[in-house]
């Protein structure tokens, strides 16, 4: 219906992502929900414009979406997919490396959800850090053989 709606001229539909409070995230959903609503809309990672009433049709270009589609392309480049182990969409992280080809690694990290790797500094600290000892390795080793220094 919200799609028809929005065909036919009368706007985007929305829908309320998160509850309004954290009491009731907490009644009502899994703990990922209260995640969310805690990153989403307090501290440091909220934002005026995050996400909370996404339009009906934006779930289908979500839905659809297939970020990993062309991992395979981007060999005989290095990638290190970062994942916490608690986290409910860290599945996602493994095919990416089925399909890549050139170096590749899943780093988990202990304890961490989908949204503390990116600003808990316990979990983001450690992240940052295998980033660096990661690309550093790889692509110092990309740049030292013959034929591959300079291409992007």
């Amino acid at each position: 219906m919200a799609r028809t709606a929005e065909t036919r001229g009368e706007g985007p539909q929305t829908f309320q992502l998160f509850p309004d409070t954290a009491e009731q995230a907490r009644a009502c959903s899994a703990p990922h929900g209260l995640e969310g609503f805690e990153y989403y809309n307090s501290g440091p990672t909220a934002h005026p414009r995050s996400a909370k009433f996404p339009t009906w049709s934006s779930i289908d270009h979500m839905a659809f979406l297939d970020a990993f589609r062309f991992v395979s392309m981007i060999g005989p480049r290095p990638l290190l997919m970062i994942a916490g182990r608690e986290a409910v969409t860290s599945r996602i992280s493994i095919q990416p490396l089925q399909n890549a080809t050139g170096p590749r690694e899943l780093h988990w990290i202990d304890g961490a959800s989908h949204n503390d790797l990116s600003y808990k500094e316990q979990y983001a600290g450690p992240a940052i850090t295998k980033l660096a000892g990661f690309f550093t390795s790889n692509l110092a080793a990309a740049d030292a053989t013959p034929g591959q220094a300079g291409t992007a």
